[in-house]
This record gives structure tokens, sequence and C-alpha cells, in this order.
């Protein structure tokens, strides 16, 4: 195994055969971790980057089969942030010292491109140094290019599986692996800055579907990329289908340092559920961003795409002092800047 770890590291790649020993075979999973963690090391030091989060609907028309805020559920209890509680959000965690903003919420038709576009602008034009994040669904290539001319950085989407049959098992007829794709490769053509991912662990997934996802990382090239394990909620389809794995996620933030020295890959909240240490764990393993949620505190406990999620309770100034302290007991600092890609090295 040492051997597999020292060939991923020099060549950012491996044979299917081999990718499917690092996340099948047992091994002390220490050594791959320390090889991941000297690597983003190499790339960014101790760092430690802050996105500050905000929700801002919990609406969504799709019904994904995975998703607690997924249309279908009628005992979700729903809510909109105003444009001025958006702004709010932005105006504490700037004066926190967070410079980039992450609105994120369910694909909400209320949240049409003319109310993006006028949010996205009155942030830029606020906090003209920091960057705008998107994660807000599946558009069309000229709504994403409105939302970039207004001054939208990044965008998140995540892939959520790369083989089309398991995304069928994961989605209804209407919402497609190949529309999905199309977004991601419109959005690097705009000139976003990009992240991907994938849910380890989620329903029917097995480890040549986690290679398939490896392999798409490959083609895209992404920015960005975000995974965690699935979490399921007992209001979906999915509610009888078990977690997905803590130590399967961590080998695969380890791979993914490798593969992608670059890559900005956040250590998730949905670790920091599954385990008490799961974000701390998960920056050892090769992540190096954390998201904390700058939502209004009445709705954080909406925000509920699985159960049980984990989130402190209490007000922005206090969680981000708590959790400079957790990053700093992990080895790592908190770094207030934007945080941007380093390619280069």
């Amino acid at each position: 195994m040492e051997s597999l770890i020292a060939k991923l590291k020099q060549e950012k790649n491996l044979t299917d055969a081999e990718f499917k020993a690092i996340l099948q075979q047992d091994f002390p999973e220490s050594l791959l971790f320390s090889v991941a963690d000297a690597v983003r090391r190499e790339v960014y030091g101790d760092a430690v980057f802050i996105r500050g989060l905000i929700e801002v609907s919990n609406y969504c028309k799709n019904n994904c089969y995975y998703c607690g805020i997924r249309a279908g559920n009628c005992k979700a209890e729903r809510y909109r942030l105003t444009e001025e509680q958006i702004l709010d959000c932005c105006e504490t965690g700037h004066a926190l010292g967070f410079r980039t903003f992450v609105l994120q919420g369910g694909e909400d038709p209320y949240f049409d491109d003319a109310l993006i576009c006028k949010v996205v602008s009155a942030i830029r034009e606020k906090f003209p140094d920091s960057a705008i994040t998107l994660s807000l669904g599946e558009k069309s290539k000229d709504s994403y290019r409105r939302y970039f001319e207004a001054g939208a950085n990044r965008y998140l989407l995540r892939h959520e599986t790369a083989t089309a049959e398991h995304y069928r098992l994961l989605h209804p007829d209407d919402l497609t692996w190949e529309n999905r794709k199309r977004c991601l490769f419109d959005l690097k053509d705009i000139g976003y800055q990009v992240g991907a991912g994938f849910m380890v662990g989620s329903p029917y997934q097995t480890v040549h579907h986690l290679i398939a996802d490896l392999r798409f990382l490959q083609e895209l090239m992404p920015d960005m990329i975000g995974i965690g394990p699935y979490l399921t909620h007992k209001d979906t389809p999915f509610a009888n289908h078990p977690n997905g794995s803590m130590e399967t996620t961590l080998r695969l933030i380890a791979v993914l340092r490798l593969m992608f020295p670059y890559a900005l890959i956040p250590s998730t909240t949905a670790l920091g559920t599954i385990h008490p240490q799961g974000r701390e764990l998960g920056l050892k393993a090769g992540a190096n961003v954390v998201m904390p949620n700058l939502s209004p505190g009445d709705v954080r406990a909406l925000y509920t795409l699985y159960e049980n999620k984990r989130y402190s309770g209490s007000e922005a100034a206090e969680s981000l002092e708590l959790l400079k302290k957790q990053v700093a007991n992990a080895g790592y600092q908190v770094v207030c800047d934007r945080g941007d890609v380093r390619r280069d090295g």
C-alpha cells in the first residue's frame, strides 16, 4: 500500500484496481493521511479557509430521493431569506473577517434570475473585496452568465454521482446526469471557479461508482471538490438506507488531495454530524476549507438536507472563535481571506 500511495502522489492517478485497493483494503490509514497532509501543506501551508454559508431558502422544486428539502416533503417547515436578511448576514460575516460568502439554497423559483442578480450585485457593491459563491442548482448557461456578470465568482454544484444509471436511482426522471454534467462544463466555460463533488455511501453506490466519480473529476478538473458521507432523512424515500461511512469519506478526501493538490476541499458539516471530531479528522486527511453558518439563527435548523445536522446554535462571532480553537487543536490555523485556488502551488 505504501508504494500505491507514493505512486498516487507522484502520478496523481492510479488504475481502477489500484483505486479499489486504496478504498477497500485494510491498512494503516495514518500513512495515507500523513502523505495527503504533507501535500496540502506544500501548496497551502497550514491555512484553513473559512467560507460564510448563507442558506437563502429551503424551498425546492425538485424531488431528489435523498434530500430532506425535496418538494415532496410536506413535513418540512419552509422559509426564504429576504435580500435585506442576506445582506445583514454578509455584514455580520465581513465584520468577523469572512471574505467569501456562499449563497446556498434549494432550486426555489422565487429566486429567479432577476432577484439573484440583484442580490449578487448588492453584495458585490457593498463588499468589493469578497468572493461570492453561489450554490443554487441547475440553471441555463445564460442564467449562469448573468450571475457571473453581476459579480459572482464561484459556483458549487455537486455532481452527486458520475454514473448515469446510478444517477437515475437517486433522482426522478426529470433530472438527468447529462444535464448536471452540462451545467458544470457551462460554468467552467463562463469563467467561474467551479466546485463539484459527490456523496459517499449513497443508496445503491458501489466502489465502481466512486471510481467513476474520480474519473469524472479528472475530466472536469474543478477548483473545489466537496464530498461528505451520505446521511439519511426520515421524510424521504431513502429513510431506511444506512448512512455513509466516515472512514471511506476520509480516505477519499486524502485520495482527492493527492490527485488534485491545488483543490479547495471542505471538511463538511456532514462529517461533523456523523462524528464529534469529524471536521477535524477531515482537515487531517487533507481538507483545507470549513464553512461556518452565517444564516439567521432561527432558520439554521430548518435547512435539513439530512437529519441531526450539526450546528452550534450560537451567534456567528462565538461560533467562529470556537471553530478557530478546533482548527488550531487539529494543527492548522483559520485564515480570513478569499482563499483563492493556487494551481501554481
